[in-house]
């Protein structure tokens, strides 16, 4: 039984207009938004994706379909918070978090604070636990071309001491 695990998540939206532009949990000033079933929000849907694969359960859209109508417009902090729980009744408990979000625009560096203290809230572990780098593509490809966002995160997961004593006994 693993006493720890590794998970890696990636995620991509385009920008769209009329919709707010939500990342890490934190809605950021812009005048375009980014497009998906949910609020979009591409840095907390790679953690969630970080997260679950860690815990060997899957991805995102096994849990938290976009055919499932209840899900249209979910603030993705909500997902979030379904990962944290399906984490710990995995027997795991989160370690770390730490993604990088890649954006031409808008400029990121003003909310990474917001962006970190959103994530550690909505996983229940502490602002020391979570890390958000933000970063450019140097104007190349879509990303550059200020097409959309993308983000890469990875998680680290502990097995709790109850998941411990139960798998010894």
């Amino acid at each position: 039984m693993r006493q720890i695990a590794v998970g890696i998540g990636y995620d991509i939206h385009r920008f769209v207009e009329g919709r707010p532009l939500w990342l890490g949990g934190v809605e950021i000033p812009h005048e375009r938004g980014l497009e998906g079933h949910s609020d979009a929000d591409a840095l907390l849907h790679a953690i969630c994706d970080a997260l679950l694969g860690a815990a060997g359960l899957g991805d995102i859209g096994r849990h938290f379909p976009g055919s499932d109508p209840s899900l249209r417009g979910i603030a993705s902090a909500e997902l979030l918070r379904g990962t944290q729980r399906l984490i710990v009744r995995a027997g795991y408990r989160v370690s770390n978090i730490d993604a990088v979000v890649i954006a031409e625009e808008p400029r990121l560096g003003l909310h990474q604070e917001r962006m970190r203290a959103a994530i550690a809230s909505a996983a229940e572990v502490p602002a020391s636990s979570v890390n958000v780098k933000v970063t450019s593509n140097e104007r190349m490809g879509a990303i550059g071309r200020a097409e959309g966002i993308a983000a890469y995160a990875v998680a680290l997961i502990v097995r709790t001491q109850d998941a411990r004593r139960k798998a010894q006994g």
